[in-house]
């Protein structure tokens, strides 16, 4: 295998400054268009996978408001896909927020941010190759596998291999893929959800079945704003992922416009899909603790399951639509490891080549144009942070996977303060410059603020939430999935401190300068 180091003759030039072109680094320049940016953007969030395993918990805080709410989700995503679109136009970098945030703020907050970044796709690794694992067994029948805590590690470490893989060989192959994943997955929800919908209104609905009514759109009619908040918080998760069409900028054609494009209308696409499926699937099941109910408890974990029964039916054709959305759900996941390891790996490769962390990261294949060790990284730290913490507890790994939130909050909201801070000089030139740099990515940041702060220090915190609870000293007794978030954000200032220490030019000299935007430049 042969590779290179910015540093080194053979490498090519790192050019941190503002505006430089993509490629410089190294990557593949031109190698995704806007159609393939969108499907990465898309299939990260792992829509299907997404509303299985989030529906009910919305449910079960919400009732009937649940469509409502995953309507309010989207818009703190779309005002922080501004802010990404925004930036990038200024700064085509495939360390997004790391880079962005050290240009608006300095190298000490920008390398949080790329920590924040890193952290939630670890996190979320876990979960989404426990879920691959469950679902490949399912989908062949081997059910008794699929409840085996050991072959289920086994077959989501073996996710994680082939999805590095993919994503080591090439950025093509990894976007052409998920194209046709993509597709599966769309077709068989909007499947789904038409089918739902014809048999809630039809002569032999199930009892169940409720027909869809105004007020499941209306915000005041949830039981109060402790529940309205802890259901957009829910919520919110399952439209994290769109920035991965952000994150391979320096791999995409136009990389100044195309991913910036690219993320706003993915969070719109998602947002066109959870208000169908959602609505489609509450007017079936309703929301009832019994059966196919989505508040029966034993469902919350993954709603589609039960609800494919219950629509498809399990004879002659519908067997094998129940057996398409096992499928689509398996597909769903392992497409979001595939993306989840593409921001991960272009972060770290960023800060590497910035000298924020060690340079070994910052090396390409120079055949496939690739990250190497930051993508064989990602897998790695993916398989050892999912094996330790399934070997620990699976209360231990149920309560880091909600944690999530807390990383997903922490980056996105910078990432919304950075564009006003960066742009704060010419929000007056335009109505266009206030509203986009400055209105929607500020009011993104607040929002995210706020739900991060509520959701650490309130709804988290709650030692009765979760799975686990920890007694800290001076705090008492926490929940676990708070000290698990919050504990994960302060590693990485232990891991900054020590870099620092150790190799701490991107802290004295770092290439990126504190900086804002002037008229001319933009």
């Amino acid at each position: 295998m042969s590779t290179t180091v910015p540093g080194d003759p053979a490498a090519p030039a790192v050019a941190p400054k503002l505006g430089s072109g993509a490629g410089e680094k190294g990557l593949k320049t031109g190698a995704l268009g806007l159609c393939s940016s969108i499907a990465i953007g898309v299939a990260s969030t792992a829509p299907a996978y997404s509303l299985a395993a989030t529906l009910g918990l919305i449910v079960a805080g919400v009732g009937l408001q649940a469509p409502i709410i995953t309507i309010l989700a989207f818009i703190p995503m779309l005002l922080v896909a501004h802010a990404y679109k925004e930036l990038n136009e200024s700064d085509p970098d495939c360390g997004t927020t790391f880079t962005w945030a050290a240009r608006a703020f300095g190298p000490r907050t920008g390398w949080m941010g790329g920590w924040g970044v890193i952290v939630a796709d670890i996190i979320v690794m876990a979960n989404l190759a426990q879920i691959a694992g469950i679902y490949g067994f399912r989908l062949i029948g081997l059910d008794s596998l699929a409840d085996s805590a050991t072959w289920t590690t086994v077959a989501g470490v073996v996710w994680i291999v082939v999805m590095t893989a993919i994503c080591y060989i090439g950025i093509e192959i990894s976007a052409a893929l998920q194209r046709w994943l993509l597709c599966i997955e769309v077709v068989v929800l909007v499947l789904l959800a038409v089918t739902a919908l014809v048999k809630a209104y039809s002569s032999d609905a199930p009892a169940t079945a409720i027909h869809i009514s105004a007020s499941w759109f209306n915000p005041f009619n949830v039981p109060s704003a402790s529940a309205l908040t802890a259901g957009i918080l829910a919520a919110v998760f399952i439209y994290w992922g769109w920035d991965t069409a952000v994150s391979v900028n320096e791999e995409t054609a136009d990389s100044a416009r195309t991913p910036g494009r690219a993320a706003v209308i993915s969070t719109v696409l998602l947002l066109i899909i959870y208000a169908l499926v959602s609505t489609a699937a509450q007017a079936f099941a309703g929301v009832g603790t019994k059966g196919i109910g989505l508040g029966n408890p034993d469902n919350e974990g993954d709603v589609l399951s039960s609800l494919g029964d219950a629509v498809f039916g399990s004879q002659g054709p519908g067997w094998f639509l129940t057996k398409l959305l096992i499928f689509m759900v398996l597909t769903s996941s392992a497409a979001s490891t595939q993306t989840t390891i593409l921001p991960t790996a272009r972060t770290s490769f960023s800060m590497a080549a910035h000298k924020a962390i060690p340079s070994q990261f910052a090396r390409v294949h120079r055949r496939f144009l690739t990250p190497t060790w930051s993508t064989v990284g990602m897998g790695l730290a993916s398989i050892g942070f999912y094996v330790l913490l399934t070997a620990i507890s699976d209360n231990v790994l149920s309560d880091s996977i909600s944690s999530v939130g807390l990383a997903i909050a922490f980056y996105h909201g910078l990432t919304g303060f950075a564009c006003v801070w960066y742009y704060r000089r010419v929000l007056t030139r335009s109505l266009r410059d206030f509203v986009f740099k400055g209105l929607f990515p500020g009011l993104g940041g607040v929002l995210l603020l706020y739900f991060f702060c509520y959701a650490a220090f309130d709804v988290y915190a709650d030692p009765a939430y979760g799975a686990t609870s920890i007694d800290l000293p001076l705090v008492g007794e926490t929940g676990g999935v708070t000290v698990v978030g919050l504990g994960a954000l302060l590693i990485g200032v232990v891991l900054m401190l020590a870099q620092w220490a150790v190799q701490g030019s991107w802290f004295r000299h770092p290439d990126v300068t504190v900086s804002a935007a002037a008229p001319a430049d933009t």
